[in-house]
């Protein structure tokens, strides 16, 4: 807890690399950055919105760099702390092979999904203690087979669609791919809000990963 709000800190070793207060409707991001790592945003400083450009001048330097305190209340300001974090440290997770991935039409690796008529049991085995340990539920015998197949979840008898099938027959496209604001809250909609509580790497990398929006996309680990 950071006082009365509830805070997740991301560490590598005694360093912190990002410090996350999570309010009810918002995030508040805490990053900052060393010499080299101002360096390094200062050389694509204008590829930043506006807001972070300012917030930048504005802090003063510190002897151990600036400190940013960024609130996040839509995708754009998080796509920005994304990059400020790649900044920080890039990934040493190396991202999927794609050469057999199974996309669901809102940009959701199915091949990695628990529900995922495709995937062997004894890896369906190895995700379950992961996805129970962050979604707080046991319930893991929902099966489908993929977007647009005879036993997709969601065309089953009695069953509803999801929100980013919804939203594809409405703008009548075919993926969440074709959308000009993809990703947006629409296609990331349904995952339970993360409660105080401890989480491991893995438990990031199986239950939570597959269903970030470009999370696997190699280029999106590279910082000019």
């Amino acid at each position: 807890m950071y006082y009365d709000i509830p805070c997740l800190k991301f560490r590598q070793g005694m360093k912190t690399i990002v410090s996350i207060n999570m309010h009810e409707t918002y995030y508040d991001f805490q990053i900052i950055l060393g010499k080299a790592e101002r360096e390094k945003f200062e050389a694509i400083k204008q590829e930043f919105p506006i807001e972070i450009q300012e917030l930048y001048d504005k802090e003063r330097t510190l002897h151990d760099g600036k400190w940013l305190f960024i609130r996040v209340a839509d995708l754009q300001a998080l796509e920005a702390v994304k990059r400020l974090i790649l900044i920080k440290k890039k990934p040493n997770r190396k991202p999927f092979s794609k050469e057999n991935a199974v996309y669901g039409k809102c940009g959701h690796r199915c091949d990695l999904c628990v529900h995922y008529t495709g995937i062997t049991e004894e890896f369906r085995k190895m995700l379950i203690p992961h996805l129970t340990a962050v979604y707080n539920t046991s319930d893991w015998d929902l099966r489908c087979t993929g977007c647009d197949t005879p036993n997709c979840h969601c065309c089953c008898d009695g069953n509803t669609l999801c929100e980013p099938l919804k939203c594809l027959h409405v703008k009548q496209s075919n993926t969440c791919f074709d959308c000009i604001n993809y990703p947006c809250e629409q296609a990331t909609v349904g995952y339970n809000q993360l409660e105080h509580k401890n989480i491991s790497a893995d438990d990031v990398t199986w239950a939570i990963l597959p269903y970030v929006p470009y999370q696997y996309d190699e280029s999106n680990y590279s910082i000019k």
